[in-house]
């Protein structure tokens, strides 16, 4: 019998995604959920999609807050660099290259944490297979 390789044995090293020190403190909220969505990292509490993190091409490497047009204009003031994302403009991002991304993306992470009601989406139910029907015979046998 040969021996598994040290490689085998202790397992491939996970890449630590660039953004996670923005999420590890939402870690300890019960309600925290991470899962993946679109090549992002989504972070949901209370059942609401409030963060994602993308580290791909631009215009998906910074911080996507799930948010709605209403609540845009409250943000933005707030915080002048956060635009409506080119490909999903009801929400907004704060690009990677900002000035002060580190600074800003951790005070929306706390916002986040404090509940703050404009950031936040509740998810639209997943959609359900439809059943398929049983198709007839084209000479009308059942």
């Amino acid at each position: 019998m040969k021996s598994a390789s040290r490689h085998e044995a202790i397992g491939r090293a996970k890449a630590i995604h660039r953004h996670a020190w923005l999420w590890e403190p939402l870690e300890s909220d019960p309600t925290f959920v991470l899962r993946s969505m679109f090549g992002t990292k989504a972070v949901y509490l209370d059942g609401r999609l409030t963060l994602c993190f993308s580290t791909g091409e631009e215009p998906w490497r910074g911080v996507l807050v799930a948010t709605d047009h209403v609540r845009q204009q409250s943000l933005r003031a707030e915080f002048p660099d956060l635009t409506p994302h080119p490909i999903l403009p009801k929400w907004l991002y704060l690009a990677e290259v900002a000035d002060d991304f580190e600074r800003l993306a951790e005070k929306l992470v706390r916002l986040a944490r404090a509940r703050d009601p404009r950031i936040g989406v509740v998810p639209k139910p997943r959609k359900t297979a439809k059943p398929r029907s049983r198709r007839r015979p084209l000479d009308g046998r059942p």
